[in-house]
């Protein structure tokens, strides 16, 4: 099994007794401290305690296609993954380089194409991409901001390194999670909070609403900021109705929204009301009928008129797909140096494009040591794991592969670092990842950490809630 980097313990070749033994890391010692003195029952009551007020607020999430029901409990593990504030600092600093560099790309592509003509990126990645939309060309957005929020996939190695694993910039999800998170781990265990200082995450929803409202249509100064769902049968339904709620701002559906004499006004018992800021969670597809696809009942007929004008700013931009779609995740290194001047602060994992002919030989010869993904795909699904598949599932990839190449990227298989989590036989390590938000407007912000998911079964790498994944409450420790 590969070596694997563990947040809360370092091994120690040298220790006392002759014969290595593990050390707790300096950051992680006051919890396991408490951690040694919470009797096992007390745990298993608490996680239960979790589980059924979980299950009574609502935090569920869809699964399509599951034949077993359509709401599923997403499981919340009771061990924080915490993080000292001196790697938080250097991680901060990388997401914001790395954010400002895609928003700089998007809007670069959607005008001049300045990238492209350079030679850094292939022509055909960007317009035959999916996520690409024409439609979009040479329209002006405010601010010149595409992805108001994203949602940045980080991983940490088995040296400790930290790797982006991928950016999510169409309607990156989880961050209600990450904010029930901690709100259970206060109510469970008040103690821990008065003997740790812990950086707050409390006010991302005034954060998301300031931002939101500073990249209003140009002269309006008090916008009506809403939410746009495509309605209770979502996956991310509950996170819509969250956030709404939080920010103070109304929860709508494509039909509570309406194009008059350009621009975009929502139904109200006191009549119609301008919107100026739509946070959106409906993809590109569906949010204009009479601009995508016909047959959405979901979206706005008008709205990219409306936009196009720049009298309504939609969250996160129409196109900003192509951003992170995983053909082009490759390229953001040179993305950051090209627009900015700078060396990445924080590394990609190695990726072969296996539209290249030696990448693709590489892959098909390797296939069972790495990790081969769908450039559109998502949330765990149509991937292959190389090291846990078995002989008919790589054979099955290696025809995918060899019948559209340009569809697949391939990774070696990293060695995820693990927590320690509370499972059935007790605490014992699983792998983890961590998704910080990081909001875009007039300056770039984010709440100290953000959502760490966290692969239950044992030995698995993937944290996708789809896939079986928990979360944990994510502390940044101040002190």
């Amino acid at each position: 099994m590969a070596k694997f980097f563990n947040e809360m313990h370092a091994y120690d070749a040298a220790a006392t007794d002759g014969a290595g033994g593990e050390l707790t890391r300096e950051h992680y010692r006051e919890f396991c401290d408490w951690l040694a003195q919470q009797p096992a029952e007390r745990l298993k009551r608490k996680r239960a305690e979790a589980d059924l007020s979980f299950r009574r607020v609502g935090i569920t999430f869809a699964v399509y296609g599951d034949d077993a029901g359509t709401e599923r409990l997403i499981p919340f593990d009771i061990i924080p993954r915490i993080i000292h504030a001196g790697e938080w600092a250097q991680l901060q600093k990388g997401l914001a380089q790395r954010v400002q560099a895609l928003n700089m790309f998007i809007h670069d592509i959607y005008h001049d194409q300045n990238i492209i003509r350079a030679g850094i990126i292939p022509a055909e990645q960007i317009y035959k991409n999916a996520q690409y939309r024409p439609e979009m060309q040479g329209i002006s957005v405010a601010s010149d901001i595409y992805a108001h929020i994203a949602g940045v996939d980080i991983v940490r190695a088995g040296e400790g390194e930290f790797y982006v694993l991928e950016d999510n910039l169409r309607v990156p999800s989880g961050v209600s999670y990450m904010l029930e998170d901690r709100k259970m781990m206060m109510r469970l265990f008040p103690e821990l909070f008065a003997r740790n200082k812990i950086a707050p995450v409390d006010h991302y929803p005034d954060m998301l609403l300031d931002n939101l409202r500073s990249v209003a249509p140009m002269g309006v100064d008090n916008p009506t900021v809403v939410v746009m769902t495509p309605g209770m049968y979502n996956s991310a339904y509950f996170e819509h109705a969250f956030l709404a709620q939080q920010m103070g701002v109304e929860l709508v559906e494509g039909q509570d929204l309406f194009v008059n004499d350009n621009a975009v006004f929502m139904r109200t018992t006191r009549g119609p009301k301008r919107v100026d800021v739509i946070y959106r969670r409906i993809d590109d597809d569906f949010l204009d009928p009479l601009a995508f696809r016909p047959d959405s009942s979901l979206g706005v007929p008008g709205l990219l008129s409306v936009y196009r004008a720049g009298r309504v700013t939609l969250a996160n931009a129409i196109g900003t797909g192509v951003a992170d779609d995983k053909s082009i995740y490759p390229f953001v290194p040179d993305m950051i140096k090209f627009y900015l001047t700078e060396e990445p602060i924080l590394n990609n994992v190695p990726t072969y494009q296996c539209r290249k002919p030696e990448d693709l030989s590489y892959t098909l010869a390797n296939l069972g040591d790495l990790v081969v993904k769908e450039v559109h795909g998502a949330g765990g699904y149509g991937m292959l794991v190389g090291p846990a598949s078995t002989k008919a599932q790589i054979e099955d990839f290696r025809q995918r592969l060899l019948a559209k190449p340009d569809g697949y990227i391939a990774q070696p298989t990293l060695a995820l670092s693990a927590c320690p989590t509370f499972v059935e036989n007790g605490i014992a390590p699983r792998h983890i990842d961590l998704r910080p938000f990081v909001l875009s407007g007039k300056t770039i912000s984010m709440v100290p950490g953000g959502l760490t998911r966290v692969a239950l079964q044992e030995g698995s790498l993937v944290v996708n809630s789809s896939q079986g994944g928990g979360t944990k409450d994510t502390w940044i420790l101040e002190n």
